[in-house]
Parts: structure tokens; sequence; C-alpha cells
């Protein structure tokens, strides 16, 4: 059997990341959506306690192939600190949405809008550690350092609301 090449693993990564970057797409043209539709916030079906706790449930379950995805790639191709830190932020936001989405319609907006970002953190440092393999790749320049450097300083900036 042979081995996969280290090429073709950061394509495999690049993938992933498109993959990632499509979903939170989507994930923002629906909230974009729902806000000129209602006007108010993100529309539920249904008024029972368990019909919200299902839906709840639902867009958790969507969410966490993504997260996953992106916070490997994070971790593996930047790096490992400020992707962990991330991911445990990101953890307990979705536990604030999930638990604001039984509460008013407003109250899982900002858990829902803090998870995006943690999300777009994490797909980024996804992307500069890609873009640091091919300049290594193309012209001999690493910026690993540097990036580790940028990664570790901004991770704590997640705490902001």
């Amino acid at each position: 059997p042979t081995k996969p090449s280290f090429c073709s693993i950061y394509k495999f990564y690049l993938r992933l990341n498109i993959c990632a970057f499509l979903t939170a797409f989507f994930a923002n043209k629906l909230e974009h959506e729902s806000k000129h539709c209602n006007g108010k916030g993100f529309q539920r079906q249904g008024s029972s306690c368990f019909d919200r706790v299902y839906t709840a449930n639902q867009n958790c379950g969507h969410a966490y192939p993504t997260f996953l995805a992106v916070l490997w790639c994070a971790g593996l191709l930047c790096s490992q600190a400020p992707a962990a830190f991330a991911g445990l932020m990101y953890l307990f936001v979705r536990q604030k949405y999930f638990v604001g989405y039984l509460g008013e319609r407003t109250q899982s907006t900002p858990g829902y809008l803090f998870g995006k970002r943690i999300i777009l953190f994490l797909f980024l440092m996804s992307v500069a550690g890609i873009l640091n393999y091919y300049l290594i790749y193309f012209f001999g320049s690493d910026f690993e350092i540097h990036i580790k450097t940028i990664t570790s300083a901004i991770s704590p900036l997640l705490l902001i609301p």
C-alpha cells in the first residue's frame, strides 16, 4: 500500500475547508433571510417546549460536523493551543445557544452569532496553515512562527461578545 503524499493531505484539508466555508455561507444566508422575513429574529416552527428542544437539538447536530472539521484542520495545520481554546469556547457557546433557544425568540441569537465567529476563526486558522504550506512548497518561505504568534494573540479576543 502506498502512503498519501503530504501535498495530497493538504489538498484534502483544502476541500474540507471549502465544505466548511459553504456551510457557514448557508448559515449566514439563512440568518439574513430569516431577519428579512420576520424582522424580529429567527423564525421557529411550533410553540411547544418539545418542538423547541427538538429544533435546537437538530441545529446543534447539523453544526457539529463542520465544527469538528475546522477544529481538526486548525489544530493540525496551524496551532493546537488557540484551536483548542476556540473549540472549548464553541462548546460553551453552543450550550448557551441551546438554552437560549428554549427561552424567548431572541435569546438564542447571541449564541448563534458568537458560534459563527468562532467557526470563522477556526476556518481562517486552517486557511493560514494551508497557505503557509504552499508558501513553503513554492517559495521556501515559512511563516509558521508568525502565524502561531498571531493566532495566539487573537484567540483571547474570542471572549469579547
